[in-house]
């Protein structure tokens, strides 16, 4: 069973949200950042969790967003929270990876702290599937350290079942990986937490692609 079928999703939130972790806001900011820096009209948050990240939409002229996650705990909690509030938010159940998720291509799709738990290489063609051609895709990836763990320890142990499946990826191979599967590297950065942590977030333009685009045209 994947893991994150079994972590209850306020233990999630709870660490993300501790000072010394802190990813929750990190997140948060770098949406809101690439939805300044794109301006999309239609949006997909992959791994949404419980929603982090969605108070960006609500100040911004954005007429769909798609939130995808594998549990269906955590989507129908997207949906309880933000339902009311976003007028074109559609929640998902689906695993990105492996599932076609059936949603019409958006603008921007932001994956933030998913790719370590994804077989890199078989997601990225249904990423691309979701992004129309001209479109970005806007990752965030934990950086190796030989002084932090990959996982912060902290009082919600349930999360202890991630260590096995998380992989991290080197930027330069998730860029050689994206480019062969129809995306052009557009930016890159690097930031810090204040729990010391690494993060490199990297920019991809969707490239158009006749074959893909036959399929999506029906």
């Amino acid at each position: 069973m994947n893991p994150w079928l079994q972590i209850p999703l306020s233990d999630y939130e709870a660490h993300m949200a501790l000072p010394y972790v802190r990813q929750a806001q990190l997140l948060s900011d770098v949406f809101g950042f690439a939805l300044d820096s794109h301006a999309p009209r239609s949006v997909a948050l992959l791994g949404c969790a419980g929603g982090n990240g969605l108070e960006q939409v609500e100040t911004r002229a954005i007429a769909r967003v798609v939130a995808v996650d594998i549990n269906p705990i955590y989507v129908e909690q997207v949906r309880a929270r933000w339902g009311g509030r976003i007028a074109g938010l559609a929640p998902v159940v689906g695993d990105v990876e492996k599932d076609d998720l059936g949603f019409e291509p958006v603008d921007l799709a932001f994956a933030g702290l998913l790719l370590e738990y994804l077989d890199v290489d078989a997601a990225l063609p249904r990423m691309r599937s979701m992004v129309r051609s001209g479109g970005a895709l806007v990752t965030v990836l934990q950086l190796a350290s030989a002084s932090t763990p990959e996982i912060t320890p902290s009082p919600f142990k349930s999360l202890a079942a991630l260590s096995p499946v998380m992989r991290l990826i080197p930027p330069d191979r998730l860029r050689a990986l994206a480019e062969r599967h129809g995306f052009r590297p557009i930016g890159e950065r690097t930031i810090r937490t204040e729990g010391g942590k690494h993060f490199c977030t990297q920019d991809f333009c969707a490239v158009p692609n006749d074959r893909q685009e036959r399929r999506l045209d029906g």
